[in-house]
């Protein structure tokens, strides 16, 4: 243990250790002869000398180090003073007010500027007042001036929400008009600094340019207003006149003493209440309720008749600040205008409906015309076609019995004469379906092959007999259509190339485009021109015909409009002196197979394999009737002949025989037709084999023809149809 204290002062240490020397020494010069403790005192003199002495080099070594210490402790010091001096100077020296908070919102240190304007709390500032301390002395100060509405301790709780940011920059408004700006920032120790700008002159300036910008847009604003051709009136949140232009006294017709800045809008509505009349449901008390809304108001529209029954268009909506204007439009003129064009209206719907009404009658005319017209057309095709298959069946028979040349070439003649004839009523029968109002088709799945394949074998001859080249390019495509009509539009379009090609070929073919198959006939012929191009379409038009061609131009007429019905896309691409290209677009059918029309090659025969089978005719026309008799006759077919349904019924009672074939025509007169005939006839012999005789080539009749498994035998009687009858195996048919 040490018998000196550490944290005695240096004095102090070295004022013991000289004591305790001095008694050493003492102790030593005393003689005590009697025992030896004398020298071992002295040696311990000796020793404690030595450490005296260490003690006291380590002592003053301290003093020099303390001394030293005291210097840069003095030097530093100087230097904090000289550095505070500085700063006071330099804050002092800088024209906003100045103030700093330690981290603990202690007052440090501020300049004389530091709420120098507000007057009353400068003797209270001192370092080491706290923040809220300042702030609690700003807010009572008299100086302040408050918002409206705003209480000290309110500010005071403000302005101390917004020293919780690390900067915040706000307006102090105080008494005379005079303004300051704070600007408060956090260091980077989490002190806090405070400058205060005086800004009353900026304030005041922009305040100047404000007004000086809010003039001139005033000026603006009345001269647009007045410039307006609605009158405009507006009114601020208290609901009193502010503004509004010349047009609105023009409209209203206001004295001056009236519409008088700041007058009430109820007092002004009151006022305009006198000559204004309200329309529809709205009135004045609505609008009354609507301006006194505190906000959120929703625009409103309406109408008001004035004086001379002027027409005022009014729309009233909210502006931000929640005062509202009000424009007026004169819409006399629209509204005038609006009931000459409804009185107008009213006049064109009346002449519409007695137009209408008249279009009504003519169409319903024109449809029994045309109604009547299909009738006769029907009708005349019937009685036409009746002499005309009497006719063909009579020279068949001739021209089985004629051997001379000159004679068959007399025969072959006539048949071709009537020929021409049937196609011409053909051709009247397709163009009076087709121009029906709801043409019937039997759309199916048509095999191309079945077409092309027998048109090929019909008009080739035709063709070798010009010199002409015709070739058909084989296609295993099936399309979507009906396969009557197709036939006639191929067969037409081909028909008219090897007509009208003197010289060269025609070339029928079918091109796949995607989902369609595009059927194309190509020709050398004399070409068409781009003008005619259309007219080639029209009934009984032909463009240079030939002399040694006969033709009624109605072949591509029948084709547009069967196109033109069926949805099938027609095309025509020509030149004059190069040739044509019709070209026909048809849907394809993928997968299934369409059925395959089955063309027999009949060829002429002079009797039936089955002499002796009993034929039963019925047909109402006495020259078609005997026609067909001696037609099956010379075959050697037993005909047995009536000439109406009740007439075959009874004939059949009386001889009781079963016929072996059924031969009948479908319009018999009054009372049953064809088909019932010979569904009764089925229902007591059984499944007889029939054909029935008709010129109708309807849907109709062709469904319910399919229904009893009968075949229709067209007129006018082709005599290998009905030969290949006959001679078909009856029991499979």
């Amino acid at each position: 243990m040490s018998v000196i204290n550490p944290a005695d002062s240096l004095e102090r240490q070295n004022e013991k250790l000289l004591q305790i020397t001095r008694a050493l020494m003492r102790k030593v010069e005393q003689k005590n002869e009697q025992s030896g403790a004398a020298y071992a005192q002295f040696e311990r003199a000796a020793l404690l000398e030595v450490q005296v002495r260490e003690r006291t080099i380590d002592l003053e070594r301290t003093l020099d180090l303390l001394q030293e210490s005291n210097a840069r402790l003095e030097v530093a010091n100087r230097e904090t003073a000289i550095a505070r001096e500085n700063l006071t100077e330099a804050i002092e020296t800088i024209s906003e007010g100045f103030a700093l908070f330690d981290p603990g919102d202690r007052l440090v240190l501020f300049n004389s500027r530091f709420c120098r304007d507000l007057s009353d709390i400068v003797p209270q500032l001192r370092e080491g007042l706290t923040f809220d301390a300042y702030v609690s002395l700003v807010s009572g100060s008299r100086v302040l001036s408050l918002p409206p509405g705003q209480s000290p301790e309110g500010w005071a709780r403000q302005r101390t929400g917004r020293h919780r940011d690390d900067h915040v920059v706000f307006n102090v408004s105080l008494i005379h008009d005079r303004w300051l700006q704070v600007s408060e920032h956090r260091t980077a120790r989490g002190g806090t600094v405070i400058l205060q700008t005086d800004v009353t002159n900026i304030i005041r300036l922009e305040r100047q340019e404000r007004q000086k910008v809010r003039d001139e847009q005033a000026q603006i604003l009345r001269a647009t207003l007045d410039h307006l051709d609605q009158g405009v009136c507006i009114f601020d949140r208290d609901r009193k006149l502010i503004g509004w232009n010349r047009r609105m006294d023009r409209l209203l017709d206001l004295p001056p003493r009236d519409a008088a800045l700041g007058r009430s809008f109820v007092v002004l509505l009151e006022l305009l209440n006198r000559q204004l009349t309200f329309h529809d449901s709205f009135d004045s008390r609505m609008l009354i309720d609507w301006a006194m809304q505190e906000g959120g108001r929703q625009p409103i529209a309406f109408e008001v008749t004035g004086t001379d029954q002027q027409v005022l268009s009014i729309f009233a909506q909210e502006m931000p600040d929640r005062g509202f204007v009000i424009s007026f439009t004169d819409v006399s003129a629209e509204r005038a205008a609006a009931r000459a064009l409804s009185e107008m209206n009213e006049m064109l719907e009346r002449r519409v409906q007695s137009r209408t009404h008249e279009l009504g009658i003519a169409l319903s005319e024109a449809e029994r015309a045309n109604a009547s017209k299909s009738r006769f057309v029907a009708a005349a095709s019937h009685d036409l076609l009746q002499p005309l298959s009497a006719a063909k069946l009579f020279i068949s028979a001739l021209s089985d019995q004629v051997a001379g040349p000159d004679q068959r070439g007399i025969v072959e003649k006539a048949e071709t004469a009537l020929s021409s004839v049937e196609q011409i009523i053909e051709a009247l029968l397709d163009i009076s379906r087709l121009d029906a109002h709801r043409p019937t088709f039997d759309i199916q799945p048509v095999a191309l092959a079945a077409v092309l394949g027998p048109l090929r074998d019909e008009l080739t001859p035709v063709a070798e007999a010009k010199g002409i080249d015709l070739r058909f390019v084989d296609c295993g495509l099936s399309v979507r259509s009906d396969p009557g009509y197709l036939r006639r539009i191929v067969q037409n379009l081909v028909s008219n190339a090897v007509r009208y090609t003197q010289t060269g070929r025609v070339l029928v073919g079918v091109r796949r485009r995607g989902g369609v198959a595009q059927l194309q006939v190509w020709d050398t012929g004399p070409g068409i021109a781009e003008t005619d191009q259309e007219a080639i379409f029209q009934e009984f038009r032909r463009l240079s015909v030939h002399r040694a061609e006969h033709s009624l131009g109605l072949g591509l007429a029948i084709v547009e409009r069967a196109c033109k019905s069926l949805g099938h896309r027609l095309g025509l691409s020509s030149s004059v002196g190069r040739g044509s290209l019709f070209r026909v677009d048809l849907p394809i059918v993928e997968g299934g197979q369409a059925p395959q029309t089955q063309e027999q090659d009949h060829a002429d025969a002079a009797n039936l394999t089955r002499r002796g089978d009993v034929v039963f005719l019925v047909e109402n026309d006495d020259t078609l009737a005997n026609a067909l008799t001696l037609m099956m006759e010379s075959w050697g077919a037993e005909v047995i002949h009536a000439v109406n349904g009740e007439e075959a019924m009874k004939l059949l009672d009386d001889i009781d025989l079963r016929p072996d074939a059924l031969v009948v025509d479908y319009q018999l007169g009054e009372g049953m037709s064809g088909l019932d005939l010979i569904e009764q006839i089925r229902a007591r012999y059984g499944d007889i084999p029939a054909r029935l005789i008709s010129a109708n080539r309807g849907l109709d009749l062709e469904r319910a023809c399919r229904e009893l498994n009968v075949t229709v035998l067209p007129k006018p009687i082709d005599k290998k149809g009905l030969f290949a009858f006959l001679n078909g195996p009856h029991r499979a048919d």
